[in-house]
């Protein structure tokens, strides 16, 4: 029997209930994330056939039904780990917002919450996230529908209204499972090294004008080593060389500008890409749709 593939078809779209959070509908078959890393928490629930990723010096392969959680600032890749393709649902929740439910939960300040390199197999969180998740597109759905009839509100009025207790509570639930039965803390990962000192001004180097031509050997000078030697410790230490690094926290800094509106063509060329093409490509392989599109969701 042959199954049916999936289509590269994805949708990203936001909540209120959620502040700060993208959230993403999608199925891929054909597409591949090159490296890339997120700012915020990405959890993913798998609905149908299986993604395989590279993480943290393994590869590793999420089926349906399980959760692989990526740490904020972790670089990852992402691509088809069946024929078929695969089905997911994703938000990708600020640190704050995660980082302060932990505290809420255990009624005291925490540290970081950090997970496992391992994928999470846990059949009932991943049905409560999906749930979570279909709420919340609803609602999304429902006042993008609101909006558009403003001219006809009376419409809009007579629209069956969705329990926004049972959203949020819906939320709250699946993200305080996900925390209270796999969360860890950050503890150990942020004892200092004679090393972090020296990658810390390299990346903030690199991220003081997104605009500026900079070359190895600035960031060789700045940390009192050889260009070599800079890039190599750089790359150890984050997952990507500099330029890679730069070119992810470019595309990073430019969702706030499109979500206000901006053009493409503006947010390309403020963000330091060389041209609309340049940016719209390389956002693609990172978000999987073109700026524009992303923008228009």
């Amino acid at each position: 029997m042959t199954l049916s593939r999936f289509r590269d078809s994805a949708r990203y779209w936001r909540t209120p209930l959620l502040p700060g959070a993208d959230l993403l509908t999608a199925e891929y078959h054909d597409h591949t994330f090159t490296p890339h890393w997120h700012e915020a928490y990405t959890i993913p629930v798998i609905e149908d056939g299986a993604e395989c990723y590279h993480y943290r010096g393994a590869q590793h392969v999420a089926e349906a039904g399980s959760v692989p959680v990526i740490n904020p600032g972790e670089v990852h890749t992402g691509s088809r780990a069946v024929d078929e393709g695969w089905r997911y649902r994703v938000m990708y929740v600020p640190v704050d917002y995660l980082h302060t439910l932990a505290g809420e939960i255990a009624g005291r300040a925490q540290p970081l919450p950090w997970f496992d390199a391992e994928v999470i197999r846990d059949a009932d969180l991943a049905r409560r996230l999906s749930r979570a998740h279909q709420l919340l597109e609803a609602d999304a759905d429902r006042r993008r529908t609101e909006f558009a009839l403003v001219p006809n509100a009376s419409h809009a009025l007579d629209a069956p209204q969705p329990d926004l207790l049972a959203v949020e509570g819906a939320l709250l639930d699946a993200l305080s499972t996900l925390l209270t039965r796999h969360a860890r803390t950050r503890e150990a990962r942020l004892e200092s090294t004679a090393n972090e000192p020296r990658v810390e001004i390299m990346k903030a180097l690199l991220a003081a004008d997104l605009t500026e031509p900079l070359r190895v050997a600035d960031l060789a000078q700045a940390v009192g080593l050889s260009p070599f030697h800079a890039t190599r410790l750089f790359t150890q230490a984050t997952g990507l060389p500099p330029h890679a690094w730069r070119t992810q926290l470019r595309l990073q800094r430019a969702l706030g500008p499109l979500r206000a509106g901006a053009s493409v063509a503006e947010v390309a060329a403020a963000s330091g890409f060389t041209d609309q093409s340049h940016f719209t490509r390389h956002f693609r392989r990172m978000f999987g749709v073109p700026p524009g599109r992303w923008q228009a969701n």
